[in-house]
């Protein structure tokens, strides 16, 4: 299968990738953001960077603006969510990704969103278009992991079941959910050996600079976060406390990961350099 920057940058190098995922801004002053924060997290030699797509293609042409721009400077990971979508739709959309010079794709299947309904489309599930984009395209193609099983799984074994035929397909690589602790994400290693899995698989780490947006979002995505964390952050005195207290516990998971092998770190920056510079300087990884 094809291995480009982002599977040979994970399997070949002696110290851990350092990653940055952004998502498509919604109006100018999104923009401005995006592109400062872009601008000062690329001085840290990121080996790639990760550029998320709404579901349903909800924000599409903004996505592939934010990838086109971002491809030439640094080896890009385009998400694409299939979910809806119809062959034409998708190959189109490989054809972009491959004349933008993106260094790979991650496939998702993408949730519908609150009070709608999918509509009629060709893929039901991620590894749909993980056989459709390797039938059809050279890119290198990633998947979603999931150290907490995914909220539709019935068990852990169907998960890591669903990752091997993904790779069976045509992944190369993984990169994880959101999670809080380093043995979640070290158990979601050793089962995918266990089931025969050898892709390598990147945790993605969310700086706690936010303590009640993190906690929303780890609410809305499943992700378990440790007691001794969520009270600390709640009784924290203000604002300011509560984001060292994040930024410390955020430190401390990386470096845990780091010393137990992960082959890099994907830091969700939420268009954010500030957090997301202090978590890789802090943890070593700058």
């Amino acid at each position: 299968m094809p291995q480009t920057r982002v599977t040979n940058s994970l399997i070949e190098t002696s110290k851990p990738t350092l990653s940055f995922e952004f998502f498509p801004p919604k109006d100018e002053a999104g923009k401005l953001t995006l592109w400062n924060s872009f601008d000062s997290l690329n001085e840290l030699n990121p080996d790639f960077v990760s550029v998320t797509y709404g579901a349903m293609g909800s924000n599409q042409e903004t996505s592939l603006a934010v990838v086109e721009r971002f491809a030439p400077r640094v080896a890009t990971v385009a998400h694409l969510t299939c979910i809806g979508a119809s062959e034409s739709s998708i190959a189109s959309l490989l054809a972009s990704y491959e004349r933008f010079g993106v260094a790979a794709l991650l496939a998702l299947r993408g949730d519908v969103p609150a009070g709608q309904t999918a509509p009629e489309g060709h893929f039901e599930h991620a590894i749909d278009l993980v056989h459709f984009a390797r039938s059809r395209s050279e890119l290198e193609i990633g998947v979603a992991a999931f150290p907490e099983k995914h909220p539709e799984s019935a068990s852990f074994e169907a998960d890591a079941a669903v990752l091997f035929d993904k790779a069976a397909a045509g992944a190369s690589f993984g990169m994880t959910q959101l999670f809080f602790t380093a043995k979640a994400y070290f158990d979601l290693v050793e089962r995918n050996q266990s089931h025969g899995i050898d892709l390598p698989i990147v945790p993605g780490v969310m700086p706690i600079a936010n303590a009640k947006q993190v906690l929303r979002m780890a609410e809305m995505s499943g992700a378990a976060v440790p007691s001794e964390l969520h009270a600390a952050l709640m009784n924290a005195n203000n604002d300011a406390e509560a984001r060292e207290i994040g930024m410390e516990f955020s430190a401390r998971l990386v470096r845990e990961l780091v010393a137990g092998g992960s082959p890099g770190i994907h830091i969700f920056t939420l268009n954010q350099s500030k957090a997301a510079i202090e978590l890789a300087t802090s943890a070593g990884l700058a």
